[in-house]
Protein backbone atom coordinates (compact mmCIF):
# COMPACT_ATOMS: atom_id res chain seq x y z
CA UNK A 1 0.00 0.00 0.00
CA UNK A 2 1.18 3.72 -1.10
CA UNK A 3 0.60 6.20 2.00
CA UNK A 4 -0.42 9.48 0.89
CA UNK A 5 0.77 13.10 1.79
CA UNK A 6 -2.52 13.44 4.64
CA UNK A 7 -1.33 10.44 6.26
CA UNK A 8 2.18 11.19 7.04
CA UNK A 9 1.45 14.86 7.20
CA UNK A 10 -0.68 13.31 10.61
CA UNK A 11 2.20 11.45 11.64
CA UNK A 12 3.73 14.55 11.38
CA UNK A 13 1.93 16.52 13.37
CA UNK A 14 2.12 13.87 16.41
CA UNK A 15 5.72 13.43 15.98
CA UNK A 16 5.59 17.62 17.33
CA UNK A 17 2.88 16.33 20.17
CA UNK A 18 5.41 14.22 21.35
CA UNK A 19 8.37 16.60 21.19
CA UNK A 20 6.20 19.28 22.99
CA UNK A 21 5.12 16.82 25.72
CA UNK A 22 9.10 16.16 26.46
CA UNK A 23 9.74 19.66 26.48
CA UNK A 24 7.20 20.43 29.09
CA UNK A 25 8.80 17.57 30.91
CA UNK A 26 11.64 19.22 30.50
CA UNK A 27 10.36 22.28 31.70
CA UNK A 28 8.92 20.97 34.68
CA UNK A 29 5.20 21.48 33.69
CA UNK A 30 2.17 20.38 35.66
CA UNK A 31 1.08 16.79 35.31
CA UNK A 32 -2.65 17.14 34.37
CA UNK A 33 -1.11 19.77 31.10
CA UNK A 34 1.50 16.52 30.38
CA UNK A 35 -1.39 13.89 30.32
CA UNK A 36 -3.68 16.22 28.37
CA UNK A 37 -1.29 16.60 25.63
CA UNK A 38 -0.30 13.04 25.60
CA UNK A 39 -4.31 11.66 25.29
CA UNK A 40 -4.31 14.19 22.38
CA UNK A 41 -1.44 12.80 20.75
CA UNK A 42 -3.07 8.86 21.87
CA UNK A 43 -6.28 10.08 19.82
CA UNK A 44 -4.20 11.48 17.16
CA UNK A 45 -2.94 8.37 16.58
CA UNK A 46 -6.25 5.73 16.62
CA UNK A 47 -7.27 8.36 14.21
CA UNK A 48 -4.44 8.12 11.79
CA UNK A 49 -4.52 3.97 12.46
CA UNK A 50 -8.31 3.94 11.31
CA UNK A 51 -7.59 5.94 8.44
CA UNK A 52 -4.63 3.57 7.49
CA UNK A 53 -6.86 0.36 7.94
CA UNK A 54 -9.77 1.97 6.23
CA UNK A 55 -7.72 2.97 3.04
CA UNK A 56 -6.41 -0.01 3.06
CA UNK A 57 -9.63 -2.13 3.78
CA UNK A 58 -11.20 0.20 0.90
CA UNK A 59 -8.28 -1.01 -1.72
CA UNK A 60 -8.36 -4.61 -0.81
CA UNK A 61 -12.15 -5.04 -1.36
CA UNK A 62 -11.75 -3.57 -4.42
CA UNK A 63 -8.82 -5.68 -5.67
CA UNK A 64 -10.89 -8.54 -4.74
CA UNK A 65 -14.44 -7.62 -6.31
CA UNK A 66 -12.32 -7.15 -9.47
CA UNK A 67 -10.98 -10.66 -8.79
CA UNK A 68 -13.98 -12.39 -7.95
CA UNK A 69 -12.90 -13.21 -4.60
CA UNK A 70 -14.87 -13.28 -1.27
CA UNK A 71 -14.50 -10.15 0.53
CA UNK A 72 -15.55 -10.84 4.28
CA UNK A 73 -12.34 -12.16 5.69
CA UNK A 74 -10.99 -8.85 5.02
CA UNK A 75 -13.57 -7.05 6.37
CA UNK A 76 -12.87 -9.13 9.61
CA UNK A 77 -9.32 -9.07 9.42
CA UNK A 78 -9.72 -4.89 9.45
CA UNK A 79 -11.71 -5.11 12.39
CA UNK A 80 -9.51 -7.12 14.32
CA UNK A 81 -6.28 -5.02 13.98
CA UNK A 82 -8.28 -2.10 14.57
CA UNK A 83 -9.28 -4.30 18.04
CA UNK A 84 -5.56 -5.72 18.75
CA UNK A 85 -4.62 -1.64 18.66
CA UNK A 86 -6.68 -0.65 21.75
Amino acid sequence: MEYDKQVKNRLKRIEGQLKGVLNMMEQGKDCRDIVTQLSAARSAIDRTMGVIVSTNLEQCVRESIEKGENTENLVKEAVELLVKSR
